[in-house]
């Protein structure tokens, strides 16, 4: 009976992971890193159209080959566009700003093919005349990830009620509902609930 119970768990385990990597398969996926990763994975998990937000540390090459603070977005293009989510991006993180933390906090579109990383020149391109400063946002080609500690995982809704929650995150949920409210997905903030985020408690 006992081998019999967990040859079913592991057969119910496997289906749900196959499940799940079949998702994966169907989603494009984008590195986007600027400011805190706590943040950024905390951003883009509240948008319609992602379906994972894994947060950690992302390198590119040559000058940019140090691991810098980011999250890798998985999205569904049919739900939302590359534009939509680099747009968000960089109204959620000092874009704009060379500030002297830029090699922790990298400004960056981290690309996986070279169709991705045209299509985000042209929309950093496009997107510069909504900023009074010049973007140092860049694009570079994604080339290694290290995921964060497993503690530090979906930080916002695990701990939305920290100091560091409620004065760096949430302003950024209020910028999401009010300026991209097509696109946050009002079931992913939960029991949070818009009003509890819009009152900044």
């Amino acid at each position: 009976m006992i081998k019999q119970y967990w040859a079913e768990e592991a057969s119910g385990v496997s289906e749900v992971k196959g499940r799940l990597d079949t998702m994966e398969k169907k989603l494009d996926k984008i590195a986007l890193g600027g400011g805190c990763h706590w943040c950024t994975e905390a951003v883009f998990q509240s948008l319609k159209g992602v379906g994972k937000v894994e947060q950690g540390f992302v390198a590119s090459e040559g000058n940019n080959g140090s691991f810098s603070e980011a999250a890798v977005v998985y999205f569904d293009p049919k739900q939302i566009a590359l534009v939509a989510l680099i747009e968000i991006h960089l109204h959620t993180h000092s874009s704009s700003s060379g500030h002297s933390m830029r090699s922790k906090y990298r400004s960056a579109v981290y690309a996986y093919s070279e169709k991705q990383a045209i299509e985000a020149e042209s929309t950093l391109a496009g997107l510069q005349l909504e900023f009074g400063g010049r973007l140092v946002t860049k694009v570079y080609p994604f080339k290694s990830f290290k995921p964060s500690e497993e503690q530090f995982k979906n930080y916002y809704f695990k701990n939305p009620k920290k100091p560091f929650c409620k004065s760096f995150i949430n302003p950024k949920l209020r910028l999401l509902l009010r300026k991209f409210s097509g696109n946050v997905a009002l079931e992913k903030i939960g029991g949070l609930s818009a009003e509890t985020i819009a009152c900044g408690k």
